[in-house]
């Protein structure tokens, strides 16, 4: 027993180990590239440790035309869905938590089937719409469509995490005198913050690495991935791993900034 215990420990660390490699070796291959002079680059085979380095690329991407107004679009565009999508999906996910009504299952049902729907069906008739309304080209629209694709996971984990929360603490907060939204506030939301902070993780990534949306509804305000997209197609390699490192980044810092608050499914506190 004690053997295959052990066992069992062992191949979990082996997978643990091979996830870590198989997330962690891109970002510092691109890393690598990015923080390398360009000769370096040419070599053959290219060198897995930094023998040259040189922040000589990096520099230059970030003072190309559209860089720094598209990284402050995303980031606008990116707190923007986080802050929308909680205000709408965390009461939606509470009642589908805590209310039994008819067609939950299939409301739950619906909001995967929107999830499943491709970014051209939504951002061509709504292209139509912001052109007429007078919202094409801002970051308000991208915000808008960020916030209805990220709405289905916000609404779906929430609600996982206020399952999981006990009914009958809300009760009793209750029965000492708090209103309802009291005791959301002081008794279910403090225990539901670490789901709440993965769902604002999961729209954030949503929003930082969408493009085909913000290419579409954007000419001259377009997020750093759609300027990204736009501009390096025909750059040279040097600057496609810049690009790369400059999408990664900040997704990584937000990441590690969250990751205090998060909680897995298996209530195991991450620090």
């Amino acid at each position: 027993m004690n053997a295959r215990r052990r066992g069992n420990r062992a191949a979990v660390q082996a997978a643990c180990v091979a996830i870590t490699l198989f997330m962690g070796v891109p970002l510092y291959l691109i890393t690598l590239a990015a923080l390398s002079s360009r000769d370096s680059l040419n070599r053959f085979p290219l060198p897995l440790l930094p023998t040259d380095p040189s922040t000589e690329t990096m520099s230059t991407f970030l003072r190309s035309t559209g860089v720094t107004g598209g990284f402050i679009n995303s980031v606008t565009v990116g707190l923007g869905t986080v802050v929308l999508a909680l205000l709408v999906g965390v009461p939606a996910g509470y009642a589908v938590a805590r209310y039994a009504f008819r067609g939950r299952d299939t409301y739950q049902l619906f909001l995967l089937l929107i999830r499943a729907l491709p970014i051209v069906v939504l951002s061509v008739p709504l292209a139509r719409i912001f052109l007429d309304v007078g919202m094409y080209d801002t970051t308000y629209a991208v915000m808008l469509i960020h916030t209805a694709l990220a709405l289905p996971t916000t609404v779906l984990i929430t609600a996982a995490i206020f399952v999981g929360v006990s009914r009958e603490q809300e009760e009793a907060a209750m029965i000492f005198g708090a209103s309802a939204p009291q005791a959301f506030l002081r008794v279910v939301a403090p225990q539901a913050l670490p789901g709440i902070a993965a769902a604002a993780m999961f729209a954030f990534m949503l929003s930082w690495n969408e493009v085909l949306g913000a290419t579409v509804l954007t000419l001259n305000q377009r997020t750093l991935p759609a300027q990204v997209l736009t501009t390096l197609s025909d750059s040279p390699l040097a600057y496609r791993f810049a690009g790369g490192l400059a999408l990664v980044l900040p997704a990584v810092v937000f990441i590690a900034v969250m990751r205090r608050y998060l909680l897995n499914m298996w209530g195991t506190t991450l620090r």
